[in-house]
């Protein structure tokens, strides 16, 4: 039940993100600007510049470190639950002997 509700969340967390994304890359002019028309964006891109997040070098080793964080939470909890399965039971005997002789 843990690892998924743990799932959830973090879909829910995705999610959640993926949408402000969305609504950030959204320019259909009815956000701030004035006049409600469309916008033109110039974008210059020098082979020296540029900003740090622009170079692919950095999304691959997010990614790669994401994945990484990704597959150590969840196999934390699976070694976690195969050892409860193997819980110890100690069983006790009492044995009384006759004395009548």
């Amino acid at each position: 039940m843990q690892l998924s509700s743990l799932k959830a969340f973090f879909l829910m967390i995705t999610l959640c993100l993926t949408q402000a994304v969305l609504f950030a890359q959204d320019n259909n002019g009815s956000g701030g600007e004035s006049g409600g028309g469309t916008s033109k964006t110039e974008v210059n891109i020098s082979a020296g510049g540029g900003e740090w997040y622009t170079s692919p070098w950095v999304w691959i080793v997010g990614a790669a470190i994401f994945i990484l964080l990704l597959v150590a939470l969840t196999s934390g909890s699976r070694r976690r639950s195969a050892d409860s399965s193997t819980d110890r039971v100690t069983v006790t005997k009492t044995v009384e002997r006759d004395t009548d002789v």
